[in-house]
């Protein structure tokens, strides 16, 4: 019994580093140093946040661009979807200008503002090839990830 709850508190620690690295705005940023907060060694936590923040990419890749053109005719949800579409075309610069390559240092670069979720509504609603921008948002959040755990308290001490 103590072995299924052992395994089951480890479960729960990976399944909220996975659920928060998922979130818009928290994404790895905050999932690295709370997985290692956890007691997650650096590779699980750099792993789990990874794949946690890799979820979404395929559905707003796939659906942003259709829902938000529904919501901005809504009147209840048009002004939120208007804010959401311009300031997501305002972090574009980078990706009109630059291409995929643009997009991976939007992603790669861990700030506020940045990220997958960024990263991959640009790509939507710029109509970047699905598989491209995929590749390209999973090599940025690498990055991301790696810089994030290397800036963490674990790997180098301030």
């Amino acid at each position: 019994m103590d072995f299924f709850r052992s395994l089951l508190s480890m479960l729960a620690d990976d399944l909220l580093v996975i659920g928060v690295s998922a979130v818009p705005l928290l994404e790895l940023k905050f999932a690295i140093p709370l997985a290692l907060s956890l007691g997650l060694d650096p590779l699980s936590a750099l792993i789990l946040g990874i794949i946690g923040g890799m979820i979404p990419v395929p559905l707003v890749l796939t659906y942003a661009r259709p829902i938000l053109r529904y919501f901005r005719k809504t009147k209840l949800f048009g002004r939120p979807a208007d804010w959401l579409y311009r300031r997501s075309m305002r972090k574009s610069e980078t990706v009109k200008k630059y291409s995929l390559i643009g997009l991976f240092i939007l992603v790669a670069v861990p700030l506020p503002g940045t990220g997958v979720w960024t990263g991959s509504l640009v790509a939507a609603f710029l109509d970047l090839d699905f598989k491209r921008s995929f590749i390209t948002i999973l090599l940025g959040n690498i990055v991301a990830g790696v810089i994030i755990l290397l800036v963490s308290n674990q790997i180098i001490p301030y």
